[in-house]
């Protein structure tokens, strides 16, 4: 399986990390299709989009990536998400773990490592 069918919606409330991850989602063969800075436009976005995968923020102004990610996978439970995060405590990671986050990504990250976890959300090796 190729990646290069895949879209992306990116969601961060910083425009230099979604302008990095928007070139390393690119790099990985996926489609960047929508973005959105906050957690309240975040689901208009992905519903207009109709993704493959979101990488999302969790502390973001609004509603936070949390909260986001679990009406996400309630509305579009196939949807992969990469929780892009600074706060990477146990009890934050087990709550995005619970509410069906495809992976995690700690910032600061590299291409490497988000490259990775975009295809192991998609089940593939490296």
């Amino acid at each position: 399986m190729s990646l290069s069918a895949k879209r992306a919606v990116i969601v961060d409330d910083n425009e230099s990390i979604r302008m990095v991850l928007r070139a390393i989602v690119r790099q990985a063969g996926l489609q960047v299709v929508g973005e959105a800075r906050d957690g309240n436009s975040a689901l208009e976005v992905i519903e207009r989009c109709n993704p493959d995968l979101v990488c999302l923020d969790v502390l973001m102004p609004g509603r936070d990536g949390i909260e986001v990610l679990g009406e996400l996978k309630r509305r579009r439970p196939h949807v992969r998400v990469l929780m892009i995060t600074g706060k990477a405590d146990r009890e934050t990671v087990e709550t995005m773990i619970r509410e069906g986050a495809s992976g995690i990504v700690v910032k600061p990250f590299n291409a490497a490592r988000v490259i990775e976890t975009i295809r192991r959300a998609f089940g593939l090796a490296n």
